[in-house]
């Protein structure tokens, strides 16, 4: 609760602050799904991985925003992409379960390298 306590303080607009945050991860999960997928399973759609990133976004804005455990928050994120991603391309579980994997190891790689450059830019004299 402190989050939107925090980001009602700073912009005065805590939905508006909280649409943005889902929308911009929704899409970032959605950019690592394809990235991994295409990676696992070779040629694939591009919209389905659209169906894919807001998900896991969803319950990871829900779980913050309330203050919830977030272990849980991450077993539910990984286990709806599990489902999303065996339901959507039709492959094995056991092919599922590595593309949810590498889908995992994207994200935080990714994630680090965008925030690494961030910090970087808004630390940067002028």
């Amino acid at each position: 609760m402190d989050a939107l306590i925090l980001q009602t303080a700073a912009s005065g607009a805590p939905v508006t602050a909280v649409a943005g945050t889902f929308a911009l991860f929704a899409l970032f999960l959605s950019l690592t799904a394809h990235i991994a997928v295409r990676n696992v399973f070779g040629d694939v759609e591009r919209k389905k991985a659209f169906a894919v990133g807001p998900v896991p976004a969803a319950i990871a804005v829900v779980f913050t925003s309330f203050g919830w455990n977030s272990f849980v928050a991450l077993a539910l994120a990984i286990g709806s992409d599990f489902v999303l991603v065996k339901y959507l391309y039709g492959r094995s579980t056991r092919l599922t379960a590595y593309a949810v994997f590498i889908h995992f190891v994207v994200t935080i790689i990714l994630g680090v390298i965008l925030f690494g450059l961030l910090v970087l830019l808004t630390s940067a004299p002028i």
